[in-house]
């Protein structure tokens, strides 16, 4: 069976329609409940068959009865159809919301993250229902609206299932991806399937000083404050720290390695106190794999060039490592910025996830599909950096993944949230192979 015509298209509707929970003041709502109108409208045959909850404005909750008992534990699919602003600024090769199909590909905001993994979703259940095919247990799609804006509709959702005593099989959310030369040093192309993910904070640093006219500036202005305590959260404010999901990553690396890659990859694999040094030192992605991470996102401060502001701010976003939490985190940067007139305030907090083992029947199931759509390319665990709104789940539920079954070279993977995002119809057909491979082999 093969993958209705007009994947790419059903994609492009979705990007035309500006769901961008950043600017739902704006905006309003109206995008939003367009995109549910929507997506009745292409599916028909899936919404026709499953039992549809709203939950909170913007969380939709699909509900597909299985073959076998409902308290089996129910597999999960989700996904976001909200996105991030697009910056006015920049330069677009098309319209970021045209949605425009060209060179073999689909390209608009959220084509990546995470149009593109909704719809391979809901092309598989829709072709599936063509078929007559019924899955052995329960199927739930979980589609949130606000997912870069915190999560509230997934949060909703898990907390109902979970009052309903609804304990999901396996959860699979995006998150990694089919990509090429996934570490420096290992070539090839691997399907990174996150087994963990990195917690959220953010922070507000405040100070206030004395205003007044510029050409007189005291020593000390509530702008220079906040620039010393941001220039003080450095790459080395927080040590470097292997998860065991990093370990694990790299042991599979060495086995289908030869050469000195192998004896390398073996030798960090056994020495998880070097791999962090080693990560650390090689920045940017590796980097983010060991430690907590401390990005300055916002800033803002004064009316006027020749008025000394009376008080500046900056917003930090971290991202905080396995093993590390909170409270650790917060304590961790006040002693770092060593100021007693900074405030630190804490506008949202989410604590890092667990780590999913991968000797189950679950990781088993995702690394068949698998090789079905995407042959010869190896499943590998890693470590999520980004959040999903999967971590709503991962308290309760045993299995959490993060893949959306995509392929992403470096170059796209920096399109997202950035210019000109877009993604393959081709990788939109492998990964409608991959979720219709899932729901057939799930027992």
């Amino acid at each position: 069976m093969t993958t209705r015509p007009g994947i790419a298209d059903r994609l492009s509707r979705m990007i035309q329609l500006p769901t961008v929970s950043a600017e739902l003041v704006e905006r309003g709502e109206q995008p939003f409940e367009d995109f549910v109108t929507l997506l009745a409208e292409l599916y028909p045959l899936t919404h026709a068959a499953l039992t549809l909850e709203r939950h909170t404005d913007f969380g939709l909750l699909l509900h597909w009865r299985g073959r076998r008992a409902a308290d089996d534990g129910p597999l999960l699919l989700m996904a976001h159809y909200d996105v991030v602003p697009v910056d006015e600024t920049d330069a677009w090769t098309y319209p970021p919301f045209e949605g425009r199909i060209a060179n073999g590909s689909v390209y608009g905001r959220g084509a990546l993250d995470d149009k593109g993994p909704l719809v391979v979703i809901m092309e598989a259940v829709e072709n599936l229902l063509r078929s007559g095919f019924t899955p052995a247990r329960d199927v739930y799609l979980s589609f949130g609206g606000n997912e870069e804006t915190y999560g509230a509709a997934a949060e909703a959702i898990a907390a109902d299932l979970r009052r309903r005593g609804i304990v999901p099989w396996l959860v699979l959310d995006e998150g990694g991806a089919v990509v090429d030369a996934p570490l420096p040093f290992v070539p090839g192309r691997a399907a990174m399937i996150g087994v963990g993910e990195k917690g959220v904070l953010t922070l507000r640093l405040a100070a206030r000083g004395t205003g007044g006219h510029a050409s007189a500036p005291p020593s000390m202005t509530a702008v220079r404050r906040i620039g010393r305590a941001v220039d003080r959260l450095d790459a080395r404010t927080f040590p470097a720290r292997t998860p065991r999901a990093v370990s694990r990553m790299l042991r599979q690396f060495a086995a289908q390695s030869s050469g000195p890659a192998r004896l390398l990859l073996r030798l960090l694999a056994g020495a998880p106190p070097l791999t962090g040094q080693v990560f650390a030192a090689l920045g940017g992605e590796p980097a983010a794999l060991v430690r907590t991470t401390v990005a300055a996102t916002m800033q803002s401060g004064g009316t006027a060039a020749n008025v000394l502001p009376s008080q500046a701010s900056a917003t930090l976003n971290l991202r905080i490592a396995l093993g590390d939490d909170v409270a650790t985190t917060v304590r961790r940067v006040r002693r770092r910025v060593r100021d007693r007139l900074v405030e630190i305030d804490v506008l949202e907090a989410s604590e890092p996830s667990p780590e999913s083992r991968t000797d189950t029947t679950q990781f088993a199931l995702l690394a068949d599909a698998l090789s079905r759509s995407y042959p010869g390319i190896p499943a590998v665990p890693y470590v999520m950096m980004a959040a999903t709104d999967s971590r709503h789940f991962h308290r309760f539920s045993p299995a959490v993944f993060r893949f959306a079954p995509l392929e992403m070279s470096r170059a796209q993977r920096a399109t997202i949230h950035g210019v000109d995002e877009s993604v393959e119809i081709a990788s939109l057909e492998r990964g409608e192979r991959f979720h219709r491979a899932l729901l057939q082999r799930l027992q």
